[in-house]
């Protein structure tokens, strides 16, 4: 729909992020995301002023995919096929999930389903570490900015709107989510199992938040 004044308080609890209004940068993503597949949409165009809003980047250097997947786990509902998988929710929970309460803006990558998928593989241990940390640009599907507080909701300013036509645009959301899952696939038949890190390890070894084993800024 087209969306001129984005109402704080409304929309989906269990998105990525939590509740909020989500955006990105790039406008051919946008009008992937706003096409089903039966269904148009529209990409609406908006300024957001930033100046004085904390941002929490989540691809930056003072964050870690787990900060990411403790986010997710908290919002999101995920399989749990086992012990082991629900006490890694728990762990990555209490380890890694970072304080948003004081936030206007977090910034981060889009668990579309495919993303979602390999999230609940890593937490069922069947996706090591460093093939969580790849999947996230397998399919280029950019960073997603989210308005938390009512200060941003405050701070965006709508400038327009164009149509996403799905016969256009479902076909290429369709295309990248296939690539994402053939990429990660291909991936993981050549990585050795012995040389990964799973989340049963990262339990084992009790991992925490500042481990030096945790890159920082994968976009690098």
């Amino acid at each position: 729909m087209i969306v001129k004044k984005p109402i704080f308080g409304e929309g989906n609890p269990r998105n990525d992020y939590g509740l909020g209004f989500y955006c990105t940068h790039e406008i051919e993503l946008a009008k992937e995301w706003a096409c089903t597949d039966t269904n148009s949409g529209y990409a609406n165009h908006y300024k957001l002023d930033i100046s004085g809003l904390s941002i929490m980047r989540l691809s930056g250097a003072d964050y870690n995919i787990l900060n990411w997947m403790a986010i997710l786990l908290n919002n999101r509902s995920c399989r749990i096929s086992n012990d082991i998988a629900a006490e890694g929710k728990r762990y990555l929970l209490d380890r890694f999930l970072p304080d948003t309460k004081n936030i206007d803006i977090i910034i981060g990558y889009r668990a579309n389903d495919s993303y979602f998928a390999f999230a609940n593989a890593f937490l069922n241990n069947a996706l090591s570490l460093a093939q969580l940390e790849k999947a996230m640009f397998l399919g280029k599907l950019g960073d997603q900015t989210m308005l938390k507080s009512k200060k941003a909701f405050d701070n965006i300013r709508f400038i327009r709107s164009e149509v996403a036509d799905r016969e256009t645009y479902y076909p290429m959301k369709s295309a990248r989510d296939k690539e994402a899952r053939a990429a990660l696939k291909k991936e993981r038949e050549s990585q050795r199992v012995a040389d990964s890190i799973f989340l049963i390890d990262i339990l084992c070894e009790r991992w925490d938040n500042d481990d030096t084993r945790i890159r920082r800024n994968i976009s690098r």
